[in-house]
């Protein structure tokens, strides 16, 4: 079947979560969890599902976007797209009137990662396999294939990406086997968000070592005598032996990152999240060397635009940690390119995950990585955050603190249709209710 496209659809998704201060932290302190929800439509029946991840307002925006590309996407089938997915990924993002809101990054790339994870949906769903699966079956050229190498090519090319994958292909059988067994391990951002109370981390603290959770993220970036407390208080919990991260979200300048971590390095935490701007690479690498010494290194990349920035970062050995992310970038055509990269570097891929969603998503592309790129799993973790997935189809399972392998065909996106209608934003009914009391 040619699985034509019928029509582009989408809709506003929010779940109140700022109600218990789910998600603070240092620059988002009032987050309402909430996607941009695609549905693709095709002649044959099959659909496709995709989102893209907000905080609720302006989630209404992204929608739009969504809109202004699906006259790029009707009409389109499946195969057609697929046969050329580096032509189809630069024709939604080079139109030469919109690539203007751009070019890849911000509303507009937000917008083409919905729209892309809905078609990589659609041709996992269209193949009875889940997404991470179509991947690892692919051959390194069809992966290649799927790839915009345009600015990259000064450290990536396609020769390259090719050599790569087919080096990987020893042991990718037994690592296939191995995850099936085991899992991919995560970390848990769930016990220390910015706005929970003292009593509430020692009881997610305590409740997710029952659990088999050793590897926990704090928030902090607000008050430094606070996160001096509160990261005492997790790491007494958690013990010498656990792994500690530390998110600052953005908050700090280049200076003060440097100075304010140095105060938390008795903690003894693996790195210091999104010190700075997101855009300021050249801060990040100054952060990454003065840190160096303490033992502390420094991870980004949930709110870096596209493949050049990532390019960038890794050039100017501005991380050491690549926390890629699954809505930010252009779908799964760009995560390959900057997975490769990162391999090339020599630096682990750590994914930035929760919200909604996000986790259902990456873990997908965290297999790939590690079945049919990077081979290894050492330093590496993918980010697990225990909300809202009670309303996907196909809810992310997570097993002595490890993400076990979807089985399900496609890429986890698709919601229950009667969460979407509850929460659509502003006539469902827990907004409706919200806005009545």
């Amino acid at each position: 079947m040619l699985h034509r496209i019928l029509s582009v659809t989408t809709r506003d998704v929010r779940f109140p979560t700022s109600q218990e201060q789910h998600g603070s932290d240092a620059m988002h302190t009032d987050p309402d969890y909430s996607v941009a929800y695609v549905v693709i439509d095709t002649d044959s029946g099959l659909k496709g599902f995709g989102i893209t991840f907000t905080l609720g307002k302006g989630t209404e925006i992204v929608v739009r976007a969504v809109e202004a590309l699906a006259g790029l996407v009707v009409g389109k089938s499946l195969q057609e797209i697929v046969s050329d997915f580096r032509g189809f990924y630069r024709l939604l993002t080079s139109d030469s009137q919109m690539r203007w809101l751009g070019p890849e990054k911000g509303v507009i790339h937000l917008a083409t990662a919905a729209v892309l994870n809905a078609v990589w949906d659609l041709w996992a769903r269209s193949e009875s396999k889940p997404l991470w699966k179509l991947l690892v079956d692919m051959s390194p050229k069809q992966i290649v294939s799927c790839i915009d190498f345009r600015y990259i090519t000064d450290v990536l090319t396609e020769e390259e990406a090719v050599e790569i994958l087919e080096k990987a292909k020893e042991g990718m059988q037994q690592r296939e086997e191995q995850m099936l067994r085991e899992g991919y391990p995560a970390y848990t951002t769930s016990c220390a968000w910015l706005g929970y109370s003292d009593e509430q981390l020692r009881e997610l603290c305590t409740d997710a070592l029952k659990s088999g959770w050793t590897k926990f993220k704090v928030k902090v970036g607000a008050d430094l005598e606070d996160d001096i407390r509160r990261c005492r208080l997790i790491r007494q919990m958690i013990g010498p032996e656990n792994t500690l991260m530390i998110d600052a979200n953005q908050r700090w300048d280049v200076g003060e990152a440097i100075s304010w971590v140095t105060s938390l390095a008795e903690f003894k935490p693996l790195w210091i999240e999104e010190p700075t701007c997101p855009d300021d690479i050249l801060g990040h690498a100054t952060i990454s060397k003065a840190l160096a010494p303490l033992g502390i290194g420094v991870a980004t990349g949930e709110q870096c635009h596209n493949r050049v920035m990532f390019k960038q970062f890794l050039q100017a050995s501005a991380l050491q940690f690549v926390q890629i992310d699954s809505c930010r970038l252009g779908s799964v055509n760009e995560n390959l390119a900057v997975l490769l990269m990162a391999h090339k570097f020599r630096v682990p891929v750590c994914p930035h995950s929760g919200g909604v969603g996000l986790c259902e998503l990456v873990q997908h592309l965290i297999l790939f990585d590690y079945i049919s790129v990077s081979a290894s799993l050492s330093n590496r973790m993918c980010e697990y955050v225990d909300h809202l997935h009670e309303h996907f189809t196909s809810p992310v399972v997570i097993r002595d603190a490890h993400y076990m392998l979807p089985k399900d065909p496609g890429y986890s996106c698709e919601m229950l249709e009667s969460s979407v209608k509850r929460h659509q934003y502003p006539e469902g009914d827990v907004w409706r209710l919200n806005m009545e009391k």
